[in-house]
């Protein structure tokens, strides 16, 4: 390459030339010969490399190739061709020690800039792949996934400053050493919701869709993404809530997953029975209730009967044989204390369907049919008088 730079220089020097002018021309001359030359070779490697390179990953059997080979990754590795070209190049354009060194340092700083691109989008590539695994996307991969790429930008920008100072990295780790407390400080929520988030995945607390509530909050719906500084819920009126992950480890919150994966959906509801209703069944009531399926099974008293038992046993087999109630799981129809306002019954069974519409739909399924199924055994609801009862009674 020497000879070259002579003969052309003794070249420029024949047609007339001045020394230093030939000396500039020459230099960017080479200069802009190194960046065609790169241009030229991304320019291939855009063109014909990676195209060469979709094809063989689309024909393979395996998948993990779609997402480590991704056009993120192939793109950022072609942005690394040009500065690695320069920098083996550019020694020929400058042989003065004092700008070769700045133009080395400035491709330095960019091949980093470039190599934290591309390990970013090879993280972001590996959380692609594990969110399409059956098993590891039921849990929350993002915050780990975040960290590193928090870890790798954290090692390129001590490499940038050390090149540019021209000192070896670790004097910058000596240095931020001296400082952890500070960088402590401002980073404590990205330390705090990394904690957390690692707890949350170990102890499966927590998964996106999962439906929560956590009144301290306000939050009271599915969540829809996990990260290191916050938990994104989307309430059942579609607002966002953000609630820190350290504050899920730390307060208490309740999930309702258990909920979903055991199929059934508690309700727990009673009715207010008039105690003025509640009486003995006579003979003829009782030979009438006899010629019902739903008697099957009745253990009596040994006594006469009263009305509402009677009409308590209807109920848990009226529930037992509803196609909508899980009879799998646990059902009753109980007395509670007597209050003022009647004799509460209660129903205590679970929804065959866990979707919210579903289980409202049963509920007033259930208890319209109560309801209209009362007077058959001579019971009222509790209901306190109102202006029409008033004026009936006069």
């Amino acid at each position: 390459m020497e000879k070259v730079n002579e003969q052309m220089l003794e070249w420029m020097l024949g047609l007339g030339l001045s020394e230093n002018l030939s000396m500039m021309i020459w230099r960017v001359t080479v200069i802009l010969a190194i960046f065609i030359i790169a241009f030229i070779v991304d320019r291939i490697c855009r063109r014909a490399v990676i195209p060469v390179i979709r094809k063989i990953t689309v024909k393979t059997e395996f998948k993990w190739d779609d997402y480590i080979l991704s056009d993120s990754v192939l793109n950022n590795l072609c942005r690394l061709i040009p500065p690695i070209s320069i920098y083996a190049l550019i020694p020929y354009a400058l042989p003065d020690d004092a700008i070769l060194d700045f133009a080395l340092q400035l491709c330095v700083v960019y091949i980093t800039i470039v190599c934290i691109m591309l390990v970013c989008s090879i993280i972001s590539s590996l959380y692609a792949m594990a969110s399409e695994h059956e098993k590891l996307k039921e849990h929350s991969m993002k915050g780990l996934y975040q960290m590193l790429k928090l870890v790798v930008i954290c090692i390129g920008v001590i490499i940038i400053i050390s090149t540019l100072i021209g000192k070896s990295p670790l004097v910058i780790l000596t240095g931020l050493g001296a400082s952890t407390a500070i960088l402590m400080l401002v980073f404590q929520d990205t330390i705090k919701g990394f904690v957390a988030g690692i707890q949350l995945i170990s102890n499966d607390m927590l998964r996106p869709g999962d439906w929560i509530t956590m009144p301290k909050y306000g939050a009271d719906g599915d969540v829809i993404e996990v990260t290191l500084t916050t938990v994104k819920v989307r309430n059942w009126d579609k607002t966002i809530t953000t609630v820190p992950p350290y504050a899920l480890v730390n307060d208490s919150f309740q999930n309702w997953r258990g909920m979903f994966e055991t199929g059934g959906r508690r309700v727990k509801r009673s009715l207010n029975i008039d105690m003025n209703t509640v009486r003995f069944c006579t003979s003829e009531e009782m030979d009438r209730y006899k010629q019902y399926p739903w008697m099957e099974g009745f253990e009596s008293t040994g006594s006469d009967e009263v009305n509402l038992y009677i009409f308590r046993h209807y109920v848990e087999y009226y529930l037992r044989h509803h196609p909508k109630v899980n009879s799998d799981m646990i059902m009753t129809v109980r007395q509670l204390q007597p209050t003022a306002q009647g004799m509460p019954i209660e129903l205590y069974f679970f929804s065959a369907d866990t979707a919210w519409l579903n289980y409202e739909h049963l509920q007033a399924e259930v208890f319209d049919h109560i309801l209209a199924m009362l007077h058959t055994f001579g019971l009222r609801v509790f209901q306190s008088p109102t202006g029409m009862d008033l004026q009936n009674s006069r």
